[in-house]
């Protein structure tokens, strides 16, 4: 079945091909929320709740720009509105005048445990920073997503940046002794 098709019968509320729509995009929305949540069963579950919410406003689809992107879009703000509703988003400072610059880390890093030290920040870091990253949200469209202030957004990505530079240090360290270690034991 086209997608055009599983569109038009997903509007009458055929329930085969919202399994066929589920089928389709389950693996790609699934990514977005795994990288706003903080684990694979929260993820699940934003996913859950991002499919209800996409088959309950499919109707509102008019067809007009990518129905994938239309989709992502809705994954996102579903997963944002539940955040927003939870006290994890409360500010600590939003006196910050310009974004603070954290110097790049050139390390050799793989995604996965990439991925686990970006799920590990709290709430508000975590959502900034993966809108603003990887997702190329402006710093005014987070404030709105997330119901703050510019500078708050900016506060938090500079936060979310610094935690993630420590983390990543703190590993390369810890592996870095370990091979000193390993290389000076005498026998």
């Amino acid at each position: 079945m086209s997608l055009e098709e599983l569109v038009k019968q997903c509007k009458k509320g055929d329930r085969r091909a919202q399994e066929g729509l589920y089928r389709k995009y389950s693996n790609i929305l699934f990514g977005i929320c795994l990288k706003y949540s903080r684990n694979k069963t929260e993820a699940e579950d934003n996913l859950h709740d991002s499919f209800m919410t996409i088959f309950d406003k499919i109707g509102q689809y008019r067809s007009e720009g990518s129905f994938e992107g239309w989709m992502k879009r809705i994954t996102v703000n579903t997963v944002m509105q539940k955040y927003r509703k939870s006290e994890h988003l409360n500010v600590v400072s939003e006196n910050v005048e310009e974004e603070t610059e954290v110097e790049p880390l050139y390390a050799d890093i793989g995604l996965h445990t990439l991925l686990k030290y970006i799920q590990e920040l709290p709430n508000k870091y975590r959502l900034t920073f993966n809108m603003y990253v990887l997702d190329g949200y402006t710093h005014k469209e987070i404030s709105a997503q997330l119901g703050t202030s510019q500078g708050t957004s900016k506060s938090n990505l500079a936060r979310a940046r610094m935690i993630l530079k420590e983390r990543i240090e703190r590993e390369q360290n810890k592996s870095v002794i370990g091979l000193l270690i390993f290389f000076t034991k005498e026998e």
